[in-house]
């Protein structure tokens, strides 16, 4: 879901392909928890002259709250994606309409990443991708975000045939 390699292009290499970081399904994860517990709660305390369309009730209640607060996020989760490949950065995201957004690496002039407290401990971050002219591409809660800033910054400055991306030959010259 959300990447196919039918998008590549001749002889173009995945070199990164991930989620966001798991910590996007805390949230539905909880939620799931607390509207079972809400439930038996619910159910439990209904007064028996409202037995079973109360139950019905509830239940329905619960369901649709499991959908819209546990479901849907699951599978935004699921359903958004990241690739690197030798050539660009790609986005990938939709459950029903999809939608995507590719930025060639050649367009990136600056990338930088940031990490909280917190996305340091659960080894995630954000990955900020700058083009000289346009809106930064920020990606959000990636794994590992140290590591993928280091991958794309190889792939920007890597040399190839004697020369070096950024316009400096190997001994120096521009």
């Amino acid at each position: 879901m959300g990447f196919s390699r039918n998008s590549l292009g001749e002889g173009e290499q995945v070199i990164l392909h991930m989620r966001t970081h798991g910590k996007a399904l805390v949230r539905p994860a909880v939620a799931m928890v607390l509207l079972g517990a809400a439930l038996g709660v619910g159910i439990a305390v209904l007064p028996a002259s409202t037995q079973p369309s109360g139950v019905w009730a509830a239940v329905g209640l619960f369901v649709a709250l499991v959908l819209w607060l546990a479901l849907l996020p699951f599978l935004r989760w699921l359903t958004t994606t990241y690739s690197v490949t030798d050539r660009r950065i790609m986005t990938r995201r939709g459950i029903l309409s999809k939608s995507g957004y590719d930025l060639p690496l050649h367009r990136v002039v600056n990338v930088n990443y940031e990490r909280s407290l917190t996305d340091r401990m659960l080894g995630c971050g954000t990955l900020v991708l700058e083009t000289a002219a346009g809106q930064p591409l920020t990606l959000q809660d990636l794994p590992e975000v140290e590591h993928v800033h280091m991958t794309i910054n190889d792939l920007l400055f890597r040399r190839d045939g004697g020369h070096v991306r950024d316009g400096w030959s190997e001994h120096g010259e521009w």
